[in-house]
C-alpha cells in the first residue's frame, strides 16, 4: 500500500525546540495548528474544526498526540468525533464542554500541557464562550488565542453567550498584562500578529463596542 503524502503545511514559526505548522480548513477558514517539539518529535494539534481526513494524516505525519480545543463553536469542533475514533484524546474547558459530541478531558485554567519536552499553559480567556482558552507555549513568543484576539480587536461577542465586557477583561488581564510585546497572536482565523501591535487599541475596541 502507498504511503499518502504529508499535507503541505504554512509553518508560521520555528526554532530550535519547536515549530509550528498549520493548515486552513472548513467554510470559514478556520486556522488548525499543530505544535511539534524538535527534540522528540511529540506534537499538539489545536482545534479539530473541519476536513477530517487531512487533520488525520497531518497529526499521523507530524506526530500529534493530543488535541486541544480553543472553545466549542461548530467551525472549531467539525472533525472532534473523526479524530476520536482515530484514537486522540480530545480536551477542552468544562464551560464549553457541553458544545461537543464527545471529550475526553477537561482543561483548567493555567494547567501545563507537557508536548515532548515542551511546555504548554492554558490561559481561560472567557467572553467569546464562556470556556474560551488560549494556549502559550513557555520559553517561546507563542500564543494560540482561539476566537479571543485577531489582529484589530476581540472575537464576535453577538452570539448566545458571548459577552464583550468579558472578553475585553479577558484580554486586558489574561493577555495584555501578561505577555511581552514581542509575543506572537496566532488567532483561530486569518493572519497573526503580535500582543504589543495590537495593545495600544484596547480602548478604541472598548469605545466601539466590538
Amino acid at each position: 500500500m502507498t504511503e499518502r503524502p504529508r499535507p503541505e503545511t504554512i509553518v508560521d514559526y520555528e526554532d530550535s525546540t519547536v515549530e509550528v505548522h498549520r493548515v486552513v480548513v472548513g467554510p470559514v477558514d478556520n486556522n488548525v495548528y499543530v505544535v511539534r517539539c524538535r527534540q522528540t518529535g511529540d506534537a499538539l494539534l489545536v482545534d479539530a474544526a473541519n476536513e477530517h481526513d487531512l487533520l488525520l494524516d497531518l497529526c499521523r505525519a507530524l506526530g500529534v498526540r493530543r488535541v486541544v480545543e480553543t472553545h466549542g463553536h461548530w467551525d472549531h469542533i467539525q472533525a472532534v468525533e473523526a479524530v476520536r475514533d482515530a484514537g486522540f484524546d480530545v480536551a477542552v474547558t468544562p464551560a464549553d464542554a457541553d458544545m461537543l459530541p464527545a471529550y475526553d478531558q477537561l482543561l483548567d485554567d493555567e494547567a501545563v500541557l507537557e508536548v515532548g519536552r515542551l511546555r504548554v499553559t492554558t490561559v481561560a480567556t472567557p467572553g467569546h464562550t464562556p470556556g474560551s482558552m488560549c494556549f502559550a507555549v513557555e520559553g517561546t513568543p507563542l500564543l494560540f488565542t482561539g476566537d479571543t484576539l485577531f489582529p484589530g480587536g476581540p472575537g464576535n461577542t453577538s452570539f448566545e453567550n458571548a459577552d464583550f465586557g468579558t472578553i475585553i477583561t479577558s484580554i486586558e488581564r489574561r493577555l495584555f498584562a501578561a505577555f511581552d510585546p514581542e509575543t506572537l497572536v496566532l488567532p483561530g482565523h486569518g493572519a497573526g500578529t503580535t500582543i504589543g501591535t495590537e495593545s495600544p487599541h484596547l480602548s478604541e475596541w472598548v469605545e466601539r463596542g466590538w
